[in-house]
């Protein structure tokens, strides 16, 4: 059995360029409407879903705190889709993904995002479901329903899996 310890890096623009998007209003493009009452960060990400005539979708979902160190033993994708997360609380959340076409614990990349970052994930990107730092947090998920199997996941072999620690700041 093979343990791998993981160490979230901050999540940039850059370092998360192979995986898919990071949301931010930082350096989105910036339209006043609503006679000038309202600030539109507009085309945050452009969504990836219409395989098999899929529909884009709008979801919460509220996810719950894993024990810790938290056990990274699974990865999942979605073959027909994109799939994005923005935090509707303030608060730091953590991302796994893989590059591999077989992920596993030695091939595994870690992000802690802040509380005013989302990430889209691209069309067939190992992820692992949401973890989250605080005891329960909410996400707006935007994602893709119709036809088709648009979920695929994998359990690492041998009882293999990858430690994430929190990180400290």
């Amino acid at each position: 059995m093979s343990i791998i310890d993981l160490s979230p890096v901050p999540l940039t623009r850059d370092n998360f360029s192979g995986f898919g998007d990071v949301l931010e209003v930082n350096d989105a493009e910036r339209i006043l409407i609503n006679e000038g009452t309202t600030e539109r960060f507009h085309a945050l990400a452009k969504l990836d879903v219409a395989d098999r005539q899929g529909v884009g979708v709008l979801s919460i979902f509220r996810a719950t705190a894993r024990p810790r160190p938290i056990k990274i033993a699974m990865m999942e994708r979605h073959p027909l889709g994109s799939q994005a997360f923005f935090p509707l609380a303030n608060n730091r959340w953590l991302i796994v993904v893989s590059a591999a076409e077989t992920p596993a614990p030695d091939n595994l990349k870690a992000f802690r995002a802040r509380g005013d970052q989302g990430v889209q994930y691209a069309k067939n990107i190992w992820h692992h479901p949401l973890l989250i730092i605080e005891p329960s947090q909410d996400f707006l998920v935007v994602d893709r329903a119709g036809p088709g199997d648009n979920l695929e996941e994998i359990r690492f072999d041998d009882g293999a899996y990858a430690r994430l620690f929190l990180p400290k700041s």
